[in-house]
C-alpha cells in the first residue's frame, strides 16, 4: 500500500473516531451539563495526550514565546469546544455538521483583514455559495432557529479565528505548545463552573467521558499519521465525510432523519469547501492557503504535530 493510500486510510478512520465521539457528547447531552461533559472528557484525555507531546524529542521546553497570542487561543478553543458540545446536545447530528462545515470558508474571508492573504475571484465565489448553503439549512423566516445553531455558528467562527491564529504563529511556536496549554485552560475554566453546574455521575456515564477524551486522543494520532503520509490536500476533504458518519448515527441512536433542506445545504456548503481546497493546492494561487497549511479541522483539537 502506498503511503498515499495509507494516508487516506487513516484519515477515514480518524474522522469515524471524531463522528464517535460527537455521538456520544450528544447521548451524555441529555442527562449532564456541557461544562461537566468537557471537563471529565479533557482531564481522560490529558494524560495520553500528554504523554504523546513529551514523545517529541524536538524542542527542550514548553515555554510559549508567544502567551498572549497562545492564552488567546486557548480562550478561543474554550469559546469553539463549549458552543460545539451544546450544539450537538441539542441539533440533530448532521444539522451541526453542516454548520460546523463553513469554518474552511470562514478561515478563507478571514485570511485577507487578518493573515494579508490575497484571495482571487473564485475562492470569493467559494466562500459566497457556501454561506448560501449556510442559509439554505437554517432557513432563516421559515423555520424556527434555536440556540443551537446560534451556537453552531459561533463554534465555526471561533475556531476559523484559532486556525487563522496558529497560521499567524506559524513555526514559532510547537505544535506541543499549542495542543496543552489549551487544554490546560480549558480543564480550569471548566472546573470552575462544577460547583454550580455538577451531576452525580454514574459509573457507565464516567466511562463514555473517559471514551470521549481517548477518542479525541486516538483520532488526533491518526490524523497526524494521515498529513504525514499524504498531502494536505488530499486529506482535508476527507473531513467532510463525518457527515456520513453523523447521518448513520443519527438513524440509528436518536431517530433522526436529516431534511431535503440540510441535505442540500449541506452538499453546498461541503462542495464550496472542496473547492477552496483545491484552489488552494494550485501552485502559484496562494502565498499563505491557511486552510491547508494548519491543516486540522477539528473545532476541539490543535495544529498538528510536524
Amino acid at each position: 500500500m502506498s503511503a498515499t493510500l495509507k494516508g487516506l486510510a487513516a484519515a477515514l478512520f480518524a474522522f469515524a473516531l471524531f463522528s464517535s465521539h460527537d455521538a456520544i457528547i450528544k447521548a451524555l447531552g441529555g442527562t449532564y451539563p456541557v461544562f461537566q461533559i468537557i471537563f471529565f472528557s479533557m482531564l481522560f484525555a490529558f494524560v495520553p495526550m500528554s504523554m504523546l507531546m513529551l514523545a517529541d524529542k524536538a524542542a527542550a521546553n514548553f515555554r510559549p514565546r508567544h502567551p498572549w497570542l497562545v492564552l488567546l487561543r486557548s480562550g478561543l478553543a474554550i469559546v469553539s469546544m463549549s458552543c460545539a458540545f451544546y450544539a450537538f446536545t441539542s441539533l440533530p447530528l448532521a444539522e451541526v455538521y453542516a454548520l460546523l462545515f463553513a469554518m474552511p470558508l470562514l478561515v478563507t474571508a478571514l485570511s485577507v483583514p487578518l493573515l494579508g492573504e490575497k484571495v482571487r475571484i473564485q475562492r470569493w465565489a467559494a466562500v459566497l455559495v457556501g454561506l448560501v448553503g449556510v442559509l439554505v439549512v437554517l432557513r432563516p423566516g421559515v423555520t424556527e432557529l434555536a440556540p443551537g445553531h446560534a451556537a453552531a455558528l459561533v463554534a465555526a467562527l471561533a475556531s476559523a479565528l484559532s486556525t487563522i491564529l496558529v497560521r499567524k504563529l506559524g513555526a514559532e511556536e510547537r505544535s506541543a505548545v499549542l495542543i496543552l496549554y489549551p487544554m490546560i485552560v480549558s480543564m480550569t475554566a471548566m472546573s470552575l463552573t462544577l460547583p454550580a453546574v455538577y451531576v452525580p455521575v454514574e459509573l457507565i456515564d464516567l466511562g463514555m467521558m473517559a471514551a470521549i477524551g481517548f477518542l479525541s486522543v486516538l483520532a488526533q494520532f491518526f490524523t497526524i499519521s494521515a498529513y504525514r503520509a499524504a498531502p494536505a490536500a488530499v486529506v482535508a476533504p476527507l473531513q467532510y465525510s463525518q457527515i456520513l458518519w453523523a447521518t448513520l448515527f443519527g438513524a440509528l441512536f436518536f431517530a433522526e432523519r436529516p431534511d431535503f433542506y440540510v441535505a442540500v445545504g449541506s452538499s453546498i456548503i461541503i462542495a464550496s469547501g472542496i473547492f477552496v481546497v483545491w484552489r488552494e493546492s494550485r501552485e502559484n494561487v496562494s502565498n499563505k492557503t491557511p486552510v491547508l497549511k494548519t491543516a486540522n479541522p477539528r473545532f476541539d483539537t490543535g495544529p498538528q504535530p510536524k
